[in-house]
C-alpha cells in the first residue's frame, strides 16, 4: 500500500474456509484485502479477517492463516509464497496426538508383530508416521 500497490493474497480453500464458494477454482480464491476492497481487516497469528463485497452482496471472510498461499501485489505480480499449513481444530489435534501411536506400539500385539512399513507411518496414512502437510503449488 506504500507504493501504491494493491495487495492481494491467493488462498487454500477446504471446509474451515469461509468465503464466497463461487469464485472458488480448484480450491484457491484470489482475494484484495487493499483498504478500498476490504473492511474491518483483521489479521493475528491464527485468522484473517474482514467483510467485502462480491457482486454488490457484503460477504464475512473467515481464512486460517496458515491457509495463505502467497500474497502478491496486483500490479506487479511481486510478492512471496508460503506453506500451507491447513488449520485444526483442538478435537482434531487431539486425535493425532503422538501419545495415541505410543499406546499402539506398547501393546504385547504390537511387539510380538514387527512392522512391515519401513517408513514408520500409521496404518490409515500407508505406514506408522503421519504425512506432512500440502506442499506450495505454483
Amino acid at each position: 500500500m506504500d507504493n501504491n500497490q494493491t495487495p492481494h493474497i491467493a488462498v487454500w480453500v477446504n471446509e474451515h474456509t469461509r468465503v464466497p464458494m463461487q469464485y472458488v477454482r480448484e480450491n484457491e480464491i484470489v482475494l484484495n484485502i487493499g483498504a478500498t476492497a476490504s473492511h474491518n481487516l483483521t489479521i493475528d497469528n491464527e485468522w484473517i479477517n474482514f467483510s467485502a463485497r462480491f457482486s454488490g452482496v457484503a460477504h464475512d471472510i473467515w481464512i486460517p492463516i496458515g491457509h495463505v498461499i502467497s500474497i502478491f501485489a496486483r500490479e506487479s505480480g511481486e510478492g512471496m509464497g508460503f506453506e500451507v499449513e491447513p488449520y485444526q481444530t483442538e478435537s482434531e489435534k487431539q486425535g493425532v496426538e503422538p501419545l495415541h501411536l505410543v499406546e499402539k506400539e506398547t501393546t504385547d500385539s504390537a511387539k510380538e508383530k514387527p512392522s512391515e512399513n519401513k517408513d514408520d507411518t500409521p496404518p490409515e496414512n500407508g505406514g506408522t508416521k503421519p504425512k506432512k502437510g500440502l506442499k506450495l503449488v505454483k
